[in-house]
Parts: structure tokens; C-alpha cells; sequence
């Protein structure tokens, strides 16, 4: 792998995807979840997450071919959904959570809590989509994938470690900051909806990075 565009692929995918995000996540579940139950999910979840990854990065051309999907429709549906689920993070809604763990929690309750941040996030398997269909070369498909997994790693090394630490964060916290959060991510959603909208060619949309 070449150093430089694997780093590169690497902090894209750490800012969508990376433990400041997935973290806070965990946190929710680390409040009604032993430890035990908080490891299977960390570990089912992530090896989830790493098989979304894997497939989704290595047929990437082939996906986007067979539905007819171009990279500015991809940002803005992966944009629009992505926003929509930092809004309910906003608002306190927890969109695509399982309500009913906190009476019954269990490792299925608990990996479909993270369904959507983690092991199916939009805004990630966007970014594997566009970064992985940029070159039609399989080495460079490998790379953005290696890139991937490595941050899921990353995540469930931080998941693992922090666990008692989750744990004793008050749930009021866990709120507050899924709040902001939600605003910093409704952002990102925004963003990738622009940046969508300006490679359609929509005038007067102008992006800066």
C-alpha cells in the first residue's frame, strides 16, 4: 500500500467513522449493558461493520455501475439520511434505536442500536463508495478498505479499553453531548450535500474545504 493515500484514507474514514463518533454510541449502551454484553456487541458489531466495509469497498465500481448511481446522487442521499439522523441526535430522538433494550437488553437490541452510527453509517459507507470508486485499480480498492478496517479496529480497541469509563459517564451527559454532537454531524450532512449539489453543477453552490 502506498503510505501517503492509505494516511489520507485513513483520516477521512477517522472522521466518520473514528472513536470520537463511535464512542459516544457505546456510551448509551454502556448504561444498561454488563460488560460482558457491552464486548459481544463491541466484538459482533465491528466484524459487522468490517464485512459492510469489505464488501461495499471491493465492488464499489460494480455497485455503482449496476444501479446506475452517480457520485453527486451518492453524496446527497447519503448527505440527506445522514442529516436526518443528526437532527434526531439533536432533537433526543435516537432514530433507528431499539426502544426496548433499556427493559430487556441483550447483544441483538444492542448491535441494532448501532445499526446506523456504526455498522451501517451513511456518511461512512458513502465515503467507501466514492474514495474506493475513484481509481479503477484493485490495489487502490485494497487501500481504502485496509483504511476502513483499520479505524473499526481503532474503534474497538477504544471501546474496549474505555469500557468502565462509559460506564460511569451520567447518562445526563451522555445526552448533552450526543446533542452536540448531533449538530456537529447535521453539519457534515449538510456538507456533503452541497458538495453533491455543486458537482451537479447547481449554480451558486461554491464549497470550501
Amino acid at each position: 500500500m502506498n503510505a501517503f493515500t492509505f494516511s489520507a484514507a485513513f483520516i477521512a474514514f477517522f472522521s466518520v467513522v473514528g472513536p470520537p463518533k463511535v464512542l459516544l454510541a457505546f456510551g448509551g449502551l454502556a448504561q444498561v449493558h454488563d460488560d460482558r454484553q457491552l464486548r459481544n456487541i463491541a466484538l459482533v458489531s465491528s466484524g459487522a461493520a468490517v464485512l459492510v466495509g469489505l464488501v461495499t469497498g471491493i465492488t464499489a465500481p460494480w455497485l455503482l455501475n449496476v444501479f446506475h448511481i452517480s457520485t453527486p446522487a451518492l453524496q446527497l442521499a447519503g448527505g440527506v439520511i445522514f442529516f436526518i439522523y443528526a437532527v434526531g441526535l439533536v432533537l433526543g430522538l435516537h432514530l433507528g434505536s431499539d426502544a426496548a433494550h433499556q427493559d430487556a437488553p441483550d447483544l441483538v437490541s444492542g448491535v441494532r442500536e448501532l445499526l446506523m452510527p456504526y455498522v451501517v453509517s451513511p456518511l461512512a459507507m458513502t465515503a467507501v463508495l466514492i474514495e474506493a470508486a475513484e481509481r479503477d485499480s484493485f490495489t487502490w480498492r485494497s487501500t481504502v478498505v485496509g483504511a476502513y478496517v483499520s479505524v473499526i479496529a481503532l474503534d474497538l480497541v477504544c471501546v474496549l479499553l474505555l469500557t468502565q469509563i462509559l460506564r460511569r459517564t451520567h447518562h445526563a451527559m451522555i445526552e448533552l453531548l450526543g446533542r452536540l454532537l448531533g449538530l456537529l454531524l447535521a453539519a457534515v450532512g449538510v456538507d456533503l450535500i452541497l458538495d453533491g449539489l455543486h458537482d451537479l453543477g447547481v449554480p451558486g453552490i461554491e464549497v470550501r474545504h
